[in-house]
């Protein structure tokens, strides 16, 4: 392509220095059709633009790469043919063509048929209007491991103030504690939240904007007193701040890859990273001013005053095993005793697990995001102790069971004479009634009197225990006698010499 210089001065030479077409190609070093080209347009500066892209190999495959576009228009976006596709299925049928030659015909024809290139309407919002929300995959490092983790993203709609928070699943429970952090990090509540058609917040998906919204995720809505709104089907742009922050945020702060001990400290650098960003990034809109800047002067006095969190937790029914263990995503957690083989709720939230029965918590458990764990809690197996004291020996949940240093010296002492395990019982059990550390100070004292025994302890402990002070009664002025007996023992012997 000869440039715009070089132009210019062609045009000089053969207009100003009455030079030949001949002598100034030869001079130049490019064709006489070219120059001559160039001396009989009218201005300089018209690009040259070719009529027509020949395609001699690609054009008995037209027809067939017409018709599968066509039939390909007919299916939803995720499972249509890229150009990629279709060049590899016209190879298959003998094309031996290239591959820029099927990629310009497909993009040609998608803007012919008004497929491609859609116009779109600027969006506006008023300051604490709404907010949109969206999920994005990123690959971090977690204590050395390189892992897959759901990045929740939220994004003020008038000042563009960003804020996400990384999580193990892409689950009901953790979009709700992701909203509790979004909404503490905005520091107030906007009026309308703005979501696709995601599972955890739509059962169905009626025609045009109606949708049945799933019951908990409503609850969470209400709670907070927010307008879900759902976007029509594969138009990304109703959302397109936060779509458009997926690309960013990954490009920004997840690369290059994010290396951290713990979710938590990932997710507190996220959080001081959404801040930076605010502060140092100017508005699209006002570019005088920063993000931080328009949130913090427009936006953050009128959102509405923070509440107390929302209850977040995903609920379902499970049984309890004979081993007192119930399960859930592929490990099992243990439960009191007293309940084994009854049907129990399991209350599953982003970062732990509480078992109830009747609105009583029987267990909690800190959650776990690996396979095939077994999470135990010894106090639950205590009570069963009493009935099966031989398994304190070898019980599952007793062996890695860290206790206060008096206590493992008890256990050391009595498990080595014949009834042991059942004083140890015994004394486990004693914790209930009287606190652990005050069965700690009575296995202290067994151990300064080298009185090792159940009974012991017990006598200890029944003697530490504080009595309550005697309460005197006032009597009502009703109750008093006029004439109180007296104890007089001359009275009595008097009686016995009359007798």
């Amino acid at each position: 392509m000869i440039v715009l210089e070089t132009e210019a001065k062609i045009r000089r030479w053969y207009h100003v220095g009455k030079q030949s077409i001949k002598e100034i190609a030869r001079t130049l070093g490019i064709s006489r059709n070219t120059v001559r080209r160039i001396v009989r347009q009218p201005s300089v500066g018209n690009a040259y633009k070719r009529a027509g892209q020949p395609v001699p190999k690609l054009g008995k495959y037209k027809e067939k790469l017409e018709f599968w576009l066509l039939e390909d228009s007919k299916l939803v976006k995720n499972q249509r043919c890229s150009s990629r596709k279709l060049y590899d299925r016209l190879k298959a049928e003998g094309y031996a063509g290239a591959y820029d030659s099927v990629q310009r015909f497909v993009k040609q024809w998608l803007l012919d048929s008004g497929r491609s290139g859609q116009a779109y309407v600027p969006l506006y919002f008023s300051p604490a209007e709404a907010y949109q929300f969206d999920w994005s995959q990123e690959t971090v490092e977690l204590d050395g491991i390189v892992q897959v983790v759901k990045v929740a993203q939220f994004r003020l709609c008038f000042s563009r103030l960003s804020f996400v928070v990384a999580y193990c699943r892409e689950t009901q429970e953790m979009l709700f504690d992701a909203h509790d952090k979004a909404f503490s990090f905005f520091d107030g509540l906007p009026l309308r939240g703005i979501y696709d058609n995601m599972k955890t917040a739509i059962d169905v998906v009626f025609f045009g904007k109606n949708r049945q919204f799933n019951r908990r995720f409503l609850q969470m809505q209400n709670h907070y007193l927010i307008e879900p709104t759902a976007c029509t089907p594969a138009a990304g742009w109703e959302k397109g701040q936060v779509e458009n922050q997926v690309g960013n945020i990954r490009e920004w702060l997840f690369v290059p890859r994010l290396k951290f001990s713990n979710l938590a400290a990932l997710n507190e650098h996220l959080r001081e990273a959404c801040l930076n960003l605010a502060r140092t990034r100017k508005h699209p809109d006002q570019k005088s001013l920063s993000i931080y800047e328009v949130y913090e002067e427009q936006e953050r006095g009128i959102l509405r005053p923070l509440i107390p969190p929302f209850n977040g937790y995903s609920e379902r029914s499970c049984k309890a095993s004979s081993t007192c263990l119930v399960s859930f995503d592929r490990n099992h957690y243990s439960v009191d005793c007293r309940y084994a083989n009854h049907t129990v709720s399991l209350r599953v939230y982003a970062a732990r697990l509480e078992v109830t029965t009747d609105g009583k918590v029987i267990a909690e458990h800190k959650r776990e995001f690996g396979r095939d764990k077994t999470i135990y809690n010894p106090w639950h197996y205590v009570p069963l102790l009493e009935r099966k004291p031989g398994a304190l020996r070898n019980g599952a949940p007793f062996i890695e069971w860290e206790l206060p240093v008096s206590l493992q010296k008890v256990r050391e002492h009595l498990m080595k004479r014949k009834g042991g395990d059942r004083e140890y019982v015994h004394v486990l059990s004693a914790i209930q009634s009287f606190g652990l550390e005050a069965v700690q100070v009575g296995c202290e004292l067994a151990l300064e009197d080298q009185a090792i025994s159940s009974s012991y302890i017990l006598n200890v402990l029944s003697r530490l225990r504080p009595t309550d002070a005697k309460v005197v009664l006032a009597t009502p002025d009703t109750l008093k006698l006029e004439h109180e007996p007296e104890a007089n023992c001359d009275r009595y012997e008097a009686m016995m010499r009359s007798a």
